[in-house]
């Protein structure tokens, strides 16, 4: 590192910023990829939004509440996914263009209730589930 000064300014100190801005550059580029089958951090909806290629579970009816977003990236298909301990949903909105079952229990047991979406009769939202959703499953197609 070289030391110079210009009226009185020590470039030492930028030429360190620099380095140390470059080295955060690639600590984070050099990131591990996140975990197969978890979703990212809840975060508040705006109302109801969710990207292409998501499927995004609100905790609570109407698109409210804490977000659990999954994409086909991170999600095993046709692999039953439970949402996070403590975790239920009550709406969702299906944009993975493929079909996904939502499930009561958090293991997609077929005892209890469950539905798939889009499905006969049900669009790829749904404002208030009839049952909290435990678990899903994203289909092939």
């Amino acid at each position: 590192m070289r030391t110079t000064t210009k009226r009185g300014t020590t470039v030492r100190a930028l030429t360190t910023l620099a380095t140390v801005g470059a080295v955060a550059a690639m600590t984070t580029a050099l990131a591990p990829p996140r975990a197969s089958a978890q979703p990212t951090a809840p975060h508040a909806s705006r109302s109801g939004a969710c990207a292409a290629g998501q499927l995004c579970l609100w905790e609570r009816p109407d698109f409210k509440g804490p977000r659990h977003t999954y994409e086909l990236s991170n999600t095993d298909i046709e692999s039953c996914v439970p949402l996070p301990a403590g975790a239920r949903a009550e709406s969702l909105a299906n944009r993975t263009g493929r079909p996904v079952t939502t499930y009561q229990s958090a293991e997609c047991g077929e005892t209890g209730e469950f539905d798939t979406y889009p499905g006969k009769g049900s669009g790829a939202r749904l404002s208030e589930s009839p049952y909290q959703i435990g678990a899903i499953k994203i289909w092939e197609r």
